[in-house]
């Protein structure tokens, strides 16, 4: 019999009338736990308690959420191991990067316990005499945080952090796919001291939880991780209800090598972006844009260390690409494969292949000879492929790179300062990197991107204050 899991809510673990098996993607006979499925109903206990909760947590000193955050942050570094071990296990993410993930989450709660005493405010003179005025940042209230599967304990990290140090109660749905990492953060925040029914969990399906988040009048804010249809679809009802909504959605990130471009450093970071994290990050390189004098000798030398990477199970020590998270991905991006070879494309990799168990094991693959307008090469993949398109010039790369719905990360590899720095004014994204991949971020600095990638207030870094608060402005006759 399966340990079950179940949600946290008012303070308290629910159980629930279902439970869903977790399966392990690298051995899909390892079922780690049935983990609750809620439902609208407990939804609307959570956000109940959550706002009864906030009211008396947003007036407690300042302290308070600096000992609560550096707690939490604190429990998180003492089961690094144990986290990442379940994070590699239920996601797919070599264990070395599910390890560096934890650590970042902690990094996260202990960057916010520094912001929580240094929320930002201003003290005006006033046009008129004898009149002061003042502008402060309020929590907003109840925040819906909606996280997905890919970093299932960074991304949690980063909403409920700074709602926290902020001054907020939230109710938290995480992923289907990867409950665990969500359960053991949710246990962690309970075991804390976190005061009771300010963090509650609810997890469930997202036709089911969504929703019930959004038309819930308790909940003042949706902060959401996920597709562009069900982000899209998210902007919409919250508007329906005059609810902030914060969206963070896909991307197709181009990564541009022009022929100045160090070899090396070009093929290294166009590896690490693509398929490290078997791909599955919406900061992936998923279209290398390569000038014409430089293209043969980045093919030949890209497809000789793709050959190398070690496809295997997340837990095994040799491994450097961990499997597909789920069985819907790998048949999406096999078939993206097949697709690209119909539109014309050297396909390189890209097969299923087996391992030591059974899960869901694909290699990298490269669609050699990609046109901007393929089909293969503009919708997002989300998994370990990545398109390469020739160009003849730095200006037709910018052209091909802004190319797309989508506006998240772009990079660029020269050696040239003036090329490095005409891609960063003109490219049409909200990070762009200059010889480094396109996913590596830092989380003292804002993350979001533009068009389909991101709708709201950036998150991360100062910069989430923007989302999680409230501008108010007093204004005091003193004469």
């Amino acid at each position: 019999m399966q340990n079950k899991h179940h949600n946290l809510i008012a303070g308290e673990w629910h159980q629930a009338q279902n439970y869903q098996a977790n399966t392990n993607p690298s051995d899909v006979s390892d079922v780690i736990g049935l983990y609750a499925s809620g439902e609208a109903a407990d939804v609307a206990v959570a956000a109940a308690a959550a706002a009864e909760a906030q009211r008396i947590y947003a007036r407690a000193a300042l302290q308070d959420r600096v000992d609560l955050l550096n707690r939490i942050a604190a429990a998180i570094e003492a089961r690094t191991t144990e986290i990442g071990t379940m994070l590699a296990r239920e996601e797919g993410k070599v264990l070395p990067e599910a390890i560096g993930e934890t650590k970042r989450a902690a990094q996260i709660f202990r960057f916010f316990a520094a912001e929580a005493i240094r929320i930002p405010g201003d003290a005006l003179g006033s046009v008129r005499k004898d009149v002061d005025v003042e502008v402060v940042r309020d929590p907003i209230g109840v925040v819906g945080i909606i996280t997905p599967w890919n970093f299932p304990i960074a991304i949690p990290a980063w909403k409920i952090a700074p709602a926290l140090a902020y001054g907020n109660g939230v109710v938290f749905k995480p992923a289907e796919l990867t409950p665990g990492c969500a359960h053991l953060l949710a246990e962690i925040i309970h075991d804390a001291g976190c005061p009771k029914g300010l963090v509650n969990m609810v997890m469930g399906r997202g036709s089911v939880i969504g929703p019930a988040m959004v038309a819930d009048p308790n909940i003042a804010a949706i902060s959401f991780t996920g597709s562009v249809p069900t982000g899209r679809n998210l902007a919409l009802s919250c508007a329906a209800q005059m609810k902030k909504v914060q969206l963070e959605m896909g991307g197709r990130n181009p990564m541009v090598v022009l022929d100045d471009a160090d070899l090396n450093i070009a093929v290294e970071a166009c590896l690490n972006g693509a398929f490290f994290s078997t791909g599955q990050r919406c900061t992936a390189s998923s279209r290398f844009i390569v000038q014409d004098g430089i293209h043969d000798r980045f093919v030949e030398e890209l497809t000789k260390r793709m050959a190398t990477l070690r496809v295997g199970p997340a837990l095994e020590a040799t491994t450097q690409i961990g499997p597909v998270a789920s069985a819907g991905q790998l048949d999406g991006n096999l078939g993206y494969v097949a697709l690209a070879a119909k539109e014309g494309c050297e396909v390189v990799g890209g097969e299923r292949i087996n391992g030591p168990t059974e899960g869901y094991f694909q290699r990298p693959a490269l669609f050699v000879g990609a046109k901007a307008g393929m089909t293969s090469a503009r919708e997002e993949i989300f998994g370990p492929c990545a398109s390469l398109i020739k160009v003849g010039s730095f200006e037709e790369a910018v052209a091909v790179a802004n190319d797309t719905e989508f506006g998240l990360s772009s990079g660029i590899c020269t050696q040239s300062l003036k090329y490095s720095r005409e891609f960063r004014r003109q490219a049409q994204a909200g990070m762009v990197m200059v010889n480094l991949a396109t996913a590596g971020v830092d989380y003292h600095v804002p993350f979001g991107g533009r068009k389909a990638s991101s709708y709201g207030p950036r998150e991360q870094g100062r910069y989430a204050a923007e989302f999680y608060t409230t501008v108010k402005t007093s204004y005091v006759y003193a004469g």
